[in-house]
């Protein structure tokens, strides 16, 4: 008698009870197997449990048969507990083989992963009460013991919990709209869910409700007065008689009403799949941030889930913590030439061009997808709140990706003080087309910019790698070697300690000269191969923000269909996806780039500044280590006295009014982080939105990151020669330029 197939599935047979075997077969009896493993279950547990076990299988066998007629069944049509056992075992297997830190599946594995789904489950404690959060407890210690047994219980009664509370509060946002409000009360709503506790009882869920529909509200107001009314050409909004300010808050009351039906139906209507795919999802995110589960929704949303590219605006977002929060902007993209989206930003609300926008916190990434996609040539608009608290409503019109926008492009910027010419290449992202299209990658391009700029008899080279996500490892490597003679680039480590170290063998140099090379918080992975190598050998001086991302790992996408081999189990695909981790990047000087980053020579002043932006800061990040150093000699004209550097670059930004601005900005910036308080009086939001729609109109376009395009649609995006005129940081480059040639 062959054994059941369900077992075949490589479970963990040896802690399972009679009752559980029972329990797998009778489930694979209910997807039209009739054998079971009679062999291994006489083993165990002997002669006469056999007996007994035949006979209640028999009996649900007949059972089975009656199951369609009476209407039993329906939630293992809507959910397939067979599958589900299925998936989660191989998830925890191939985690457990692949990983490149071969945690364990233990406690403190189970731990992570339920401190990750309660966040994702209501992380801004707006539903769930202190009881349901203790009952969710129970399963803390033991999601490793479920996984690998194919309980499924905690998505299930985190759902049902879930959708109770929705029910109560739905109920009680009506009665809430209905009570009179005073809009001119002096009170204040915790903005930052880190700070908050979840509430003891269902008064105080009343309560913390009651705070934020007024805050809702009063921020409808404020963008209804904005948009019919209208602001002075300092800012300031325009007065309104006090009629018409009624008129508005009774506008923003049945708005605020709608929306928050829309999206309370929204949370109701995810399915058992929905919150067991996020259960999943959660112990993948545990192992490390770059580790997660995709389930399969279809090539569109899978393609979605692996490069995050948006059509339409051109972002890169991921789900964190019940936000949609934006990873990258893509060159040439539509959001990019806008400006104002830009990396860390949490879109709140998507709208398209006038029409009433859709909360979208504790929305599913494909269906906040499907609200910012959209045809060329329309315009959505996003409600953003930026890292530094700032909230702004960001139109941008859908179009196309414009390639030429993704290549590294050059420049040369002229001093006329020393009458020297100085190169400047913007490189974007380490593009390589595998498709053949265009044939382009960024060594070839780069070395054609860098032959262009030679013939313009350079002084010294600005290379500019900020807000580069990436791409390419080896064009990482072959661009480092146009750079130097020959010599290691990156040590890349396995899992299982195997190091392979990646050489450039091409003794052509392109460039020999002096460089300066620009990062900020967003330049990572490939951006931190490159800054880093050519650091270590000497060859270039780094200047920018007190860190780079610290993204120094490689992931792996396996297709969990393809290692479903045993006969019956082809009913269960797709499976999905799990992208994980397997290996991590070291420097030739040995140091990992992971969580670190690349500390640069010379540290310039950021608008995020105290920003919590990086690697270091995401939830169960790998750690920072060291090996071996790879054999390498340093560049023989490495810069000298880079103390003497500092000092001349510092005794300039303290000049500067461009850079006082900017230290000015993350000031502000980081007191309003620290402010999450947010005041529930009227005439103290209007002062507010005042205060910082001036803020924002007076940053600089580079002040921040380098990035921020003219936002006029109507006018051509600015050249390269426009875009660094006025940036503070090529031009300190380029002072710094002079400081290398000089000494």
């Amino acid at each position: 008698m062959q054994e059941c197939t369900v077992l075949n599935a490589e479970f963990a047979l040896a802690e399972l009870t009679a009752q559980e075997y029972i329990t797998l077969i009778i489930l694979n009896l209910l997807s039209g197997k009739t054998t079971f493993p009679g062999k291994f279950l006489r083993q165990r547990f002997g002669e006469r449990s056999m007996r007994h076990v035949k006979i209640i299988l028999m009996t649900f066998l007949l059972l089975a048969l009656l199951l369609p007629t009476i209407g039993w069944g329906k939630q293992a049509q809507e959910f397939d507990n067979n599958r589900a056992r299925l998936l989660g075992h191989m998830i925890q297997q191939q985690l457990s083989r692949n990983h490149y830190s071969q945690k364990p599946t233990d406690d403190n594995l189970s731990h992570a992963a339920f401190d990750l789904y309660l966040k994702q489950l209501d992380f801004q404690k707006r539903f769930l009460l202190l009881e349901d959060v203790a009952q969710l407890k129970g399963y803390q210690d033991l999601i490793d013991d479920s996984i690998r047994r194919g309980r499924l219980e905690l998505p299930k009664t985190g759902r049902n919990l879930l959708i109770q509370r929705i029910d109560q509060v739905e109920k009680m946002t009506e009665e809430l709209l209905q009570e009179k409000i005073d809009y001119q009360l002096e009170e204040a709503l915790e903005t930052d869910p880190e700070k908050l506790t979840f509430v003891a009882d269902e008064k105080q869920l009343r309560e913390r409700w009651r705070k934020i529909l007024k805050f809702q509200i009063l921020s409808r107001y404020l963008n209804l007065r904005e948009d019919e009314v209208g602001v002075d050409d300092d800012g300031a909004l325009l007065p309104v008689t006090a009629e018409k300010e009624q008129e508005l808050l009774k506008q923003a009351e049945e708005k605020v009403a709608k929306a928050n039906q829309s999206m309370f139906q929204r949370m109701r209507d995810e399915t058992v799949q929905d919150h067991y795919d996020r259960y999943l999802n959660a112990i993948a995110r545990a192992f490390d941030p770059h580790t997660s589960y995709l389930p399969p929704e279809g090539k569109e949303d899978f393609d979605i889930q692996m490069s995050g590219s948006l059509e339409g605006i051109g972002a890169t977002l991921r789900e964190d913590d019940g936000y949609i929060k934006v990873v990258k902007i893509i060159p040439g993209s539509a959001a990019y030439k806008q400006g104002q989206l830009e990396a860390d930003d949490i879109i709140l609300k998507v709208g398209e061009g006038s029409a009433e926008p859709v909360d979208i916190t504790d929305t599913r990434i494909r269906d906040a997808v499907a609200l910012i996609r959209g045809k060329k040539g329309t315009e959505v608009r996003l409600s953003v709140k930026k890292p530094d608290g700032r909230r702004l409503v960001i139109p941008i019109v859908r179009d196309v990706v414009e390639i030429s926008e993704t290549f590294a492009k050059g420049t040369t910027i002229r001093d006329e003080e020393s009458k020297r010419t100085f190169g400047y290449v913007k490189i974007p992202s380490f593009y390589r087309d595998y498709s053949g299209k265009t044939n382009r990658n960024v060594t070839d391009d780069l070395r054609d910019e860098l032959k262009k700029l030679k013939k313009e008899n350079i002084s010294g080279l600005i290379l500019d790698l900020r807000n580069n996500g990436g791409g390419s490892l080896s064009d990482a490597v072959s661009v480092t070697g146009l750079f130097i003679k020959t010599g290691p680039v990156v040590q890349v480590r396995s899992g299982d300690g195997r190091i392979r170290v990646m050489s450039d063998d091409d003794r052509g140099i392109e460039y020999d000269g002096p460089m300066i090379v620009l990062v900020n918080r967003f330049s990572a992975s490939a951006s931190e191969i490159l800054a880093g190598a050519l650091q270590d050998y000497g060859r270039a001086l780094i200047v920018g923000d007190e860190h780079t991302h610290g993204k120094g790992t490689v992931q792996a996408l396996l297709d969990l269909d393809r290692y479903v081999n045993l006969r019956g189990m082809e009913k269960y695909m797709p499976l999905g996806a799990v992208k994980v981790t397997i290996q991590k990047f070291y420097r030739i000087s040995g140091e990992s780039t992971q969580e670190k980053g690349v500390t640069p020579d010379v540290v310039l002043p950021s608008r995020l500044d105290g920003l919590e932006s990086g690697e270091k800061y995401l939830d169960y990040a790998l750690t920072w280590d060291h090996i071996g150093s790879a054999d390498y000699q340093r560049w023989k004209a490495s810069p000298q006295n880079i103390d003497k550097l500092k000092q001349l670059s510092s005794m300039r930004l303290g000049k500067s009014e461009d850079f006082h601005e900017i230290i000015v900005a993350a000031e502000e910036a980081n007191a309003r982080r620290e402010q999450t308080e947010q005041s529930l009086r009227l005439s103290d939001m209007v002062a507010e939105r005042e205060k910082l729609r001036n803020a924002e109109e007076g940053l600089s376009p580079h002040s921040a990151m380098g990035a921020g395009m003219d936002n006029d649609k109507d006018k051509d995006p600015p050249s390269l020669d426009e875009e660094i005129a006025e940036d503070p940081y090529v031009t300190e480059g380029k002072l710094l330029l002079l400081n290398l040639l000089a000494s």
